[in-house]
């Protein structure tokens, strides 16, 4: 009977611990608030989300400093950093490898002309998660992929901390930087107008409305209203954009 009970406490201990680190190990969702931490970065100490204030922020995961796809991406994101800061927009690097590291990375990254671009200065910290703390808060360990080294994880995280997009590649595919720019000012443009964006939108292009966007009373009082609007079939209604 001893024995039994004995068994029966480990196996629930053992669920138990799993079920645990299942659960410290899930992606956040779109929607929810994005987890907060400190930790230690290139630029010093970082609470992330809040240092960032109300911009825009997003947080990247990569496998390992030095390799050549992570270091392509870094240099396409100093190269667009300032375009980033002009949408409020900022930004940080995170991976398992320590500060030492992420220093010596940044260091050689700095002194490379890369696409004839000339030198280019990384203004943007690269957090130190030796300890995997925030591989536990983001979900950035995949173990299929990894255990001990991120997959490149994008999240965007809005002025009010709220996680609005969520995207993963892998560790073989470089992330396509001027795209997450365009999700930028698809959210941005989708908040200020309520409208949504359609498939392969850019800025100044037609938005789509969610419902039929006007009535016979708007009409009524603003006849020239219908000739900013357009629908495909039955399903689809645009309102007109700059273009």
């Amino acid at each position: 009977m001893k024995t039994n009970t004995v068994f029966f406490l480990l196996f629930f201990f053992v669920v138990g611990t799993v079920y645990s680190q299942s659960q410290s190990n899930q992606i956040p969702l779109i929607g929810a608030k994005a987890p907060s931490f400190t930790a230690q970065t290139t630029n010093g100490e970082l609470t992330f989300p809040n240092d960032f204030g109300e911009s825009w922020k997003i947080l990247f995961s990569h496998p390992k400093d030095f390799t050549p796809v992570c270091s392509s991406e870094l240099l396409e994101l100093a190269y667009l950093q300032k375009d980033l800061e002009l949408l409020n927009v900022k930004f940080a690097i995170i991976s398992t490898d320590n500060l030492s590291q992420h220093k010596m990375w940044k260091a050689h990254l700095e002194e490379l002309d890369y696409k004839g671009r000339g030198t280019q200065t990384i203004q943007f910290p690269i957090i130190d998660d030796s300890a995997a703390k925030v591989s536990r808060l983001y979900g950035m360990l995949h173990a299929p992929t990894s255990d001990s080294r991120y997959i490149r994880g994008v999240y965007i995280i809005d002025p009010q901390n709220k996680l609005r997009s969520i995207n993963f590649y892998p560790v073989e595919i470089g992330r396509n930087i001027t795209e997450i720019e365009r999700t930028i000012l698809a959210l941005q443009a989708a908040d200020e107008t309520k409208l949504l964006t359609p498939a392969n939108w850019t800025t100044g292009d037609d938005m789509m409305v969610p419902h039929f966007p006007y009535t016979q009373s708007d009409l009524a009082t603003n006849p020239d209203l219908k000739n900013d609007y357009y629908n495909v079939g039955d399903r689809m209604w645009f309102k007109k954009g700059s273009k």
